[in-house]
């Protein structure tokens, strides 16, 4: 673990990349330093961010992370990529498409004043008037049993064939923990929501909006409430960016797509942004990240080795926990 964090924290460029060190994560290391993340379905390995390595490493690194997969007779499928990785993954023979977008915001420049917010403000407003109270708190045993029962609550009502959605967003716990942060909004002393927050490296500096669950019978704002509070916790601490993560299907633009994608494949996710909500619930998502008035808006990518299939796309979809 620690040799997967230190490769994060050295070349770690994707907002997202602390995701890595969930558990249920496998790790390849080659001849070079740095980490590939990834997980088994099927006959797939499912690959997570791209390579995380010294630019000029990469691609001795993905030849051999080509060449282990090949061993095991299993293809890869590369899942949020950046634009950076579009290249790389192009001319080790991957099929590059575009499969949603990740929206940031840029601290120094947020602020809450005027028109654009007033809504957003209000929402705050009435969760504060609920009793609503925000804090930091240290993820030990009585706040684990806590956050487990909000958890236990959200599930539930989603329904009840839902799955929790695994691989590409965050957890709380694990041998990660204290690197993370966590805020909590409590009425009378009872938690009754919280998001966790993970570090991200690289150019963007700062924390990623990770996970985020609510007791469904609290008042409107009561997560807003809490994001706002963590923000300006940051912005204190002179924290550069709070990045809201990547969201499928959402931002697709036929001008961010690689000369060489499938037009198939674009079309199916294009299909999905407009059929797609019983998948994942991605106008929802976005709703919540626009709110806030993000200053940046990164395309995302899947890469397919030796061309796209629905196999393919299936195992994701499985890994992740979305059907």
């Amino acid at each position: 673990m620690e040799s997967v964090l230190k490769s994060i924290r050295d070349y770690g460029d994707n907002a997202s990349a602390f995701l890595a060190v969930n558990e249920g994560n496998e790790y390849f290391e080659g001849s070079v330093k740095g980490v590939i993340t990834y997980r088994r379905a099927g006959r797939y390995f499912i690959q997570f961010g791209g390579v995380t390595a010294e630019p000029d490493q990469q691609r001795t690194l993905l030849a051999e992370f080509q060449k282990y997969a090949r061993a095991q007779r299993r293809r890869i499928v590369g899942i949020q990529l950046q634009p950076t990785d579009i290249d790389l993954f192009a001319s080790a023979g991957f099929t590059v498409n575009q499969v949603g977008s990740s929206y940031s915001v840029h601290l120094p420049e947020f602020t809450l004043r005027g028109t654009k917010f007033m809504k957003l403000r209000n929402k705050i407003s009435r969760a504060k008037r609920s009793g609503l109270e925000v804090r930091e708190l240290p993820y030990d045993e009585g706040v684990k049993q806590q956050i487990g029962e909000i958890d236990r609550h959200w599930l539930r009502s989603k329904g009840r064939h839902v799955k929790e959605i695994e691989f590409l967003v965050g957890q709380v716990g694990g041998p990660a923990q204290e690197h993370r942060r966590l805020f909590v909004g409590l009425i009378e002393e009872k938690p009754v929501a919280y998001i966790s927050y993970s570090p991200a490296y690289g150019s963007r500096p700062g924390w990623m909006h990770d996970l985020s669950r609510r007791l469904p019978d609290v008042n409107p704002g009561v997560m807003e409430a809490i994001n706002a509070a963590a923000i300006e916790k940051f912005r204190q601490e002179d924290a550069e960016w709070l990045h809201f993560g990547f969201t499928p299907f959402t931002g697709l633009d036929p001008a961010c797509e690689h000369s060489g994608h499938s037009p198939l494949t674009a079309k199916f996710m294009r299909l999905l942004a407009e059929k797609g909500g019983s998948i994942y619930p991605a106008a929802t998502q976005l709703a919540y990240k626009e709110k806030w008035g993000p200053h940046l808006v990164v395309p995302e990518y899947l890469a397919f080795q030796n061309g796209p299939s629905f196999g393919a796309i299936w195992q994701i979809l499985r890994v992740t926990k979305s059907i």
